[in-house]
């Protein structure tokens, strides 16, 4: 869903800002064809779970919203899969998590479609 670049940037805007209504700020957010991957502390008060359905519930809204032709591909806006993942990182562990996620888009091999 996410190959055109517009997308991508709609997406990773939707997602900062779904984060930024719910006391949650990223430090790393990469956005790929079919996934996203980031780090961002969540507050204590809030388990990940909560934390994604959040993310998820809110950026999917926020996307609808602004991309009103992404509802013809996904007519009931289910834009994300019920699958997550979360794990928690120690001080160490964030350096090398944050230049996994920044080097996302080589590893992977993605090619960006930049036109309209």
């Amino acid at each position: 869903m996410f190959r055109k670049w517009k997308h991508r940037k709609l997406i990773e805007a939707c997602t900062r800002r779904a984060a930024a209504l719910h006391g949650i700020k990223w430090i790393e957010l990469n956005v790929q064809p079919e996934h996203i991957q980031g780090t961002a502390p969540i507050p204590m008060t809030m388990t990940p779970s909560r934390a994604l359905q959040y993310l998820k519930g809110v950026s999917s809204r926020l996307f609808f919203l602004h991309h009103e032709k992404a509802g013809l591909r996904y007519p009931k806006h289910h834009l994300w899969s019920r699958g997550k993942f979360a794990a928690s990182l120690g001080f160490v562990q964030v350096d090398y998590v944050n230049e996994y996620v920044r080097n996302q888009d080589a590893h992977h091999g993605t090619v960006w479609i930049m036109e309209e």
